[in-house]
């Protein structure tokens, strides 16, 4: 068994798993931190942006505040498809909605013809998320497309210049691209036993992160691997992580832990309240980049009861995305997927999240665009606006901090801890408006991640080499190394392998064969019984069914009789002919083979190297060994050559 790592983003991760000759990957996360290189796209023409510097010699890259910056449509960190081909992918298993939107580049285009598997909800928000991250970079089109920078990066500064694999990165796909692997998706519901290809069994089983979100539970007769990513074990919306499946597995993949280890979401949500009722005060609005759907429900039902509180009750709050109806509709039907506390809400019937509440009283407001028909009219501040995107690069984000920017009063406050606030904030510089960080992440810190590793007690433990290392802030968080399990880390493009080899597999008996089993006892409570039968393997799965039954069912095959299988068996004998040997050498056409007699306690011994083919034999007394540099052709070759060297019957 192997793992291969896709992806150099430990929070939107790329696995793939060879196992019983098929290829399994785990989530396909886009890495979009690629896109804080390039400039803002602006709903309208941005005259400071416009008149920026070159950055000499570069007519494609632009100067800001110290800062450069790429003149061109954004591109994206995809994972990596020189180490696994994409067409021989046979499964897909999505994690959560943040995992997947690098799902169009893998099945579009490269002639993959697997399945991906993922919940309802990680589904339909996933493509929420994919059909806003289109229409935002289409509705802004860049003329031009940068890349000569990339066969340049020793000419360029910080951070251009420690860019990870640039010639990786690609432009956004379209929404045909969308539509067409979103369709591939089959649905999976919550602990539901998935038969794949008949070499395992798949179970997603709730992680508590999000909507939907699930952890992976793969399984055969006699292994279990468990791979965990983006989960949470506080109490938030979603339903809680499910952890007795995932106790004792062979093999357990971890990754997706906090980006914001050193802080309480708790403590930042609270922050959060408190900057936007002071901005209020201060006659000034607040801007909340974020994503349609997750965190952003939360914030809708903690940021209203907190204005209350502070009697700024009539201020509005605008919910602005391509993907609003859709967002906000949706998560309100998803009673299965939610906290008891949200389902008990159903029950009653009522409304699981307070925005279908502030929605019909008119206290928040959602539009697809600023340019919607109804925003300008319904528009006055000061104002709460929750729009997209939060790497302030493309979306209505750019238009809201170009008008608000040289306000001191507003204020723009960041909660997704994806993208470091200073850098979305760079090419922007220099600006008025107050800038908050108040991350709120919920996904496993270090000591939750700790406590779990040690409540599921797996066989083995595979995580990112940079879990085990003290995090810069905080040299203490990291995570730990226990004695009695092995640890096995990884980097971004390696392929390492996993310690779980194929001992025993199911093999099931038909009937009528396993009635005419008559055990004998070889040993005190060993018994043993011989079977003669057909090996009938199909689609992974085996069985072993007496010879006439298989002819009843009139299978083409024939067992071969021994006279048969005496006829193909040789027997060879004797000592190789070195001379022969090298003649064949000469009539291939190798002609640079040369010949080396060693004499020792051990006998004679031969040593033929060809320099050319990068290829040493050594031929031994009892043994002969080929070490080939080259193709595995001429291996073969070789090896045809010594066996017509040798006499047999």
């Amino acid at each position: 068994m192997k793992l291969y790592c896709l992806s150099n983003d430990l929070a939107k991760s790329c696995f793939v798993v060879s196992f019983k000759e098929r290829l399994f990957m785990l989530d396909c996360g886009l890495t979009e931190q690629t896109v804080l290189n390039f400039l803002p796209l602006p709903l309208v023409q941005s005259s400071k942006l416009s008149t920026l510097p070159n950055y000499p010699p570069f007519l494609e890259i632009k100067e800001c505040c110290g800062r450069t910056f790429i003149d061109s449509a954004p591109e994206f960190g995809t994972p990596s498809e020189k180490m696994v081909d994409f067409s021989e992918i046979d499964v897909i298993f999505i994690s959560n909605y943040l995992n997947m939107l690098a799902l169009p580049y893998i099945t579009e285009g490269t002639d993959f013809k697997g399945t991906v598997y993922a919940t309802e909800p990680t589904l339909q928000i996933g493509r929420f998320f994919l059909e806003e991250l289109v229409e935002y970079i289409e509705s802004a089109p860049k003329a031009s497309s940068a890349s000569f920078w990339k066969d340049m990066l020793n000419l360029l500064p910080p951070p251009l210049s420690d860019a990870y694999k640039p010639k990786n990165w690609k432009q956004i796909f379209t929404m045909k691209d969308v539509n067409n692997s979103v369709a591939r998706v089959k649905i999976a519901g919550y602990d539901e036993k998935l038969d794949i290809l008949g070499v395992l069994q798949a179970t997603p089983v709730s992680s508590g992160f999000c909507l939907g979100s699930s952890n992976w539970v793969l399984t055969t007769s006699h292994e279990k691997i468990c791979y965990v990513s983006g989960s949470s074990t506080l109490t938030t919306h979603p339903r809680p992580i499910n952890q007795s499946a995932l106790k004792h597995a062979d093999v357990l993949i971890m990754t997706g832990l906090t980006q914001a280890p050193t802080v309480n979401p708790d403590t930042k949500l609270g922050e959060l309240c408190i900057n936007v009722a002071m901005t209020i005060r201060n006659n000034g609005s607040c801007l909340i980049p974020c994503y349609p759907s997750g965190v952003v429900y939360d914030l809708f039902e903690c940021l209203t009861q907190n204005l209350e509180n502070s009697g700024l009750a009539n201020v509005p709050m605008f919910f602005i995305t391509p993907v609003a109806d859709s967002s906000l509709a949706y998560s309100n039907i998803l009673a299965e997927w939610l906290s008891s506390a949200k389902q008990n809400k159903v029950y009653v019937p009522d409304d699981p999240f307070p925005h279908a509440f502030l929605l019909k009283n008119n206290k928040l407001k959602h539009y697809k665009h600023i340019y919607s028909e109804g925003f300008s009219t319904d528009f006055r501040q000061p104002c709460v606006v929750f729009c997209g995107h939060p790497s302030l690069r493309f979306g209505d984000a750019v238009h809201f901090i170009e008008m608000w920017g040289n306000n001191p009063n507003n204020s723009i406050i960041f909660t997704e801890p994806d993208f470091p606030y200073l850098q979305a904030l760079a090419p922007y510089q220099p600006l008025a408006m107050k800038a908050c960080y108040c991350p709120i992440e919920t996904s496993l810190n270090f000591q939750q991640a700790n406590k779990l590793i040690k409540d599921l007690k797996p066989g083995v433990l595979v995580i990112p080499e940079q879990y085990t290392k003290p995090h810069p802030s905080t040299p203490t968080l990291c995570i730990d190394q226990p004695q009695d399990k092995k640890v096995i880390t990884f980097k971004c493009g390696e392929i390492i392998k996993l310690p779980l080899k194929r001992k025993m597999d199911r093999v099931y008996l038909s009937s009528e064969l396993a009635q005419k089993i008559v055990p004998k006892e070889v040993v005190t409570g060993v018994n043993l019984s011989t079977i003669t039968g057909i090996l009938h393997v199909k689609d992974n799965v085996s069985h072993i069914v007496p010879c006439d039954e298989a002819e009843a069912a009139e299978i083409t095959y024939k067992c071969p009789s021994r006279e048969d299988l005496l006829k193909k068996v040789k027997y060879e004998y004797g000592n190789l002919d070195i001379e022969l040997f090298m003649k064949k050498l000469q009539q291939d056409g190798i002609t640079d083979a040369r010949l080396e007699r060693n004499t020792g306690g051990q006998g004679t011994s031969f040593t033929i190297t060809i320099p050319s083919e990068d290829t040493v034999v050594k031929i031994e007394e009892n043994s002969t060994h080929i070490v080939c540099g080259g193709k595995p052709s001429l291996r073969l070759k070789l090896r045809d050559f010594l066996m017509k060297c040798i006499q047999n019957f």
